[in-house]
């Protein structure tokens, strides 16, 4: 194989729109990257998606002589790429609230058949970190739990499921992203812990998971110190891609990066002298999601550490076996049809797991208190609450939605209101029979936490629902009745709606533990 055909193996790039730009296909072509990864940005309808990647494998195929791997964040919930004629699964703390491990196959399943369908081949996830701290500000409801056992055995259900339907499946973030107050997209977490407290619980899915074949693991951009002497992430580490994964857990399988242009690596490290640091510590493929410029670049300078003898030419080449392989075996399972992508059975299977999720985390009652004649709605409109998610569009607003279904009063707020706007908000609840709330992070926005403590004091009849993180509901004031939805989408406020008018129960277990 050619160098650069080789090194390319190595590059996973994306571009923006539905269809690929020429300059964008030109620059592929003279690069040779040979694997895409696709954003909500790129998709429009289920057939412009199977479409599209028709056409990125034709390119790739003629670029390189190999066909690519077509990556994908579909873990469900707040991250979720497709768009609304795909069936769309909740998040991963939702799907662990049901306490069905069975769902989480199904999960995996659904969500595999429809990315296959159209044409997609990897997808990255589950996600294996352990949300232990309440704080963490970019994974909370994508995990599915806040130990090893809420975690594991839905992860590997998920995980089958994917690969049941032919699609890769990626265990992340490798060693473990659920310990951290720092989102790496915006900066450089740390999680000083030694490997005897790793291994006892943030690395324990992932050694389950690599018991269970997971095909691929991407490595977090994290520092862990008594892991890693030198001052680098673990994406760049050595010892821990290596030594660690590799050499102690067993794993055999692809590992790849998160994006390398996330600021904990381009702001400290530099993203192509980061990008170079994963190659020598032994990850596979590295996503340079956003520029395939900067993948030009990377091949480049790659390909000239070759030439130079500054790559281990045996550790690559058994890299871009590994590679080849993975390749060759999704190239055996034919892609389903792609009528049934939003098909209402997979439809109906997305509802069942919204509704058995619901939890009744506060009962004051002894229940979900009825509405009454004049109720008044208070909540957010959608926004991005972490870098990592896209929010719903196309007009969904939880408010409205209520009030459309129950009458009364629709009142929007802000992300973080201030102390003007929230005793805006608690003068409203005069003359209501009652007031609902959806919160989104407001355990992180504290804002949104004194609208609800304030429209406490101002009614006797509260209901909270916590419309992301369920940890909103830690420390509720003793009159307020408390829901755990874990996501803010179309699918969790109709199922909401159902609960609040009586037509389904909450049945869900809280996948994590809530102070107070």
């Amino acid at each position: 194989m050619d160098v650069p055909v080789m090194i390319g193996q190595h590059l996973f790039t994306g571009f923006d729109g539905t269809v690929m730009a020429e300059d964008f296909c030109r620059k592929l072509r003279e690069s040779k990257i040979g694997n895409i990864i696709l954003f909500a940005r790129n998709i429009g309808t289920a057939a412009q998606v199977r479409a599209l990647c028709l056409e990125i494998q034709r390119l790739v195929l003629d670029a390189t002589g190999q066909p690519a791997l077509i990556a994908i964040d579909q873990e469900g919930g707040v991250v979720s790429r497709l768009g609304a004629d795909c069936a769309v699964i909740p998040s991963a703390m939702a799907v662990s609230a049901t306490g069905d491990p069975e769902l989480a196959y199904r999960a995996g399943l659904l969500t595999g058949s429809e990315l296959a369908a159209m044409g997609i081949n990897f997808n990255l996830a589950p996600v294996l970190d352990i949300n232990s701290n309440p704080d963490n500000p970019v994974i909370g409801a994508r995990s599915y739990g806040s130990s090893p056992g809420q975690v594991i055995p839905p992860a590997l259900g998920m995980a089958h499921g994917l690969r049941e339907a032919g699609v890769l499946a990626c265990a992340k973030h490798f060693p473990g992203h659920g310990d951290t107050a720092v989102d790496s997209h915006v900066g450089l977490p740390k999680v000083d812990k030694t490997l005897e407290q790793l291994l006892d619980c943030e690395l324990k899915p992932f050694e389950a998971a690599i018991r269970e074949g997971i095909p691929a693991v991407m490595s977090s951009h994290i520092l862990f110190p008594r892991l890693e002497k030198k001052n680098l992430p673990a994406t760049m580490s050595r010892s821990i891609m290596r030594d660690l994964l590799r050499g102690k857990l067993g794993f055999e399988g692809l590992v790849v990066s998160d994006c390398m242009m996330m600021r904990a690596i381009a702001d400290h490290y530099g993203t192509l002298d980061g990008i170079l640091a994963a190659i020598r510590a032994g990850v596979d493929m590295v996503f340079v999601s956003h520029s395939i410029d900067l993948a030009m670049e990377a091949s480049s300078r790659l390909q000239q550490e070759w030439q130079a003898g500054r790559l281990d030419h045996a550790e690559l080449e058994a890299s871009t076996a590994r590679i080849l392989r993975a390749k060759a075996a999704l190239m055996k399972t034919p892609a389903p049809p792609i009528d049934m992508v939003g098909s209402e059975e997979h439809r109906a299977i997305v509802r069942e797991m919204y509704e058995r999720s619901l939890t009744l985390v506060s009962q004051p009652r002894g229940g979900i208190p009825a509405l009454g004649d004049r109720p008044l709605f208070v909540g957010c409109r959608p926004f991005a609450a972490t870098q990592a998610n896209s929010p719903e569009a196309g007009g969904l607003d939880f408010a409205e939605m209520l009030q459309a279904r129950f009458g009364g009063t629709a009142l929007h707020m802000s992300p973080d209101p201030d102390r003007e706007e929230v005793s805006a908000i608690a003068r409203q609840a005069a003359g209501h029979s009652s007031v609902v709330i959806g919160t989104v992070n407001a355990h992180l926005r504290q804002g949104q936490l004194e609208a609800l403590r304030a429209l406490a004091r101002a009614h006797e009849k509260v209901i909270c629902a916590a419309l992301h993180n369920p940890y909103d509901l830690s420390g509720l004031p003793p009159q307020v009745t408390g829901i755990a939805a874990y996501a803010y989408n179309r699918e969790s406020v109709r199922a909401l709606i159902r609960l609040l008018a009586g037509e389904i129960k909450a049945r869900g277990t809280l996948p994590v533990q809530l102070k107070g």
